[in-house]
């Protein structure tokens, strides 16, 4: 009966131990900024190192366009031939969401592929005005994303704040396209503090359509451990911690490192696993 009190108290003595050494359980992320600039090769190449960094990817939404390829003005043609490549490859990679693109001021013919795509199951458009060479506030831009917003379309419009009144200029095509939802990427860049304001806009009646979501690629490495990281956390609470999703803007920054940078924010573990997880689960309808 001694020996086996012993063993007892031996147990709970040395159980803490054990759990706290124990490695902490992996929880699913869901990537919304993902570039694949050699198409199946960088998608396996993503895949590789976020297994080695040991994550549980549970999807990404995937592109073709960025770095080399860009999508501009004047070819719909190669266009469609690029978003038709990229729904051959998920359709390869269940665990991927292609994101589809055009040039708004190619006219009929973006529209015609917009509904195209969408028919295929596309769900997300990216659009960036500097690598696309096109005006936010063109008149064009409205009529594309509108068309978007009809169809369930999603777009994703870069947002790092590249000149002067980009960020002002997304807020006011949100406003006139109430009935899309937008991500905007990046969340403004250094700029995120103009999003603020969105907590206000909240206030006006009838005015704003909490349409707006936001990727913190790239400007969540910068923040977080910096003098402006408690400045950061509270912008993502004034624009909602339900509308943050997680990026990493692969392959210009692994993923591995922007989970590491939502980890050492100082935000509670529910809000970190919506911005990880949830929230892409809500917008996209994913399982």
């Amino acid at each position: 009966m001694r020996r086996l009190f012993a063993t007892i108290a031996w147990s709970l003595a040395v159980a803490p131990a054990v759990l706290a050494a124990a490695p902490a359980p992996k929880t699913p992320v869901f990537d919304v900024h993902v570039h694949l600039r050699e198409g199946e090769a960088s998608l396996k190449t993503y895949e590789t190192e976020a297994s080695d960094a040991k994550l549980e990817l549970a999807g990404f939404a995937g592109m073709w366009f960025g770095g080399p390829h860009q999508a501009l003005q004047g070819d719909p043609a190669a266009i469609r031939q690029a978003n038709d490549a990229h729904l051959a490859l998920a359709a390869k990679h269940p665990e991927m969401l292609p994101v589809a693109t055009v040039h708004p001021y190619d006219g009929q013919a973006a529209l015609d592929e917009l509904a195209r795509v969408a028919g295929r199951g596309v769900k997300v458009l990216k659009l960036h005005p500097h690598t696309q060479k096109f005006d936010a506030a063109d008149p064009r831009v409205l009529t594309l994303v509108r068309k978007a917003g009809e169809l369930g379309v999603v777009v994703l419009f870069d947002n790092a704040n590249i000149l002067p009144g980009d960020s002002e200029r997304l807020f006011n095509l949100a406003v006139q396209a109430p009935k899309t939802r937008f991500i905007f990427a990046h969340i403004g860049g250094m700029n995120f503090r103009f999003w603020n304001m969105l907590a206000l806009a909240r206030t006006a009646k009838d005015f704003f359509a909490d349409n707006i979501f936001f990727d913190i690629s790239a400007t969540a490495v910068l923040v977080a451990d910096s003098p402006i990281e408690a400045e950061f956390v509270w912008t993502l609470r004034n624009v909602g911690i339900d509308q943050v999703l997680l990026g990493s803007d692969y392959p210009q920054l692994p993923l591995a490192q922007a989970v590491d940078a939502l980890n050492r924010l100082d935000l509670s573990e529910q809000e970190k696993e919506k911005i990880r997880i949830g929230n892409a689960r809500r917008l996209f309808g994913l399982r």
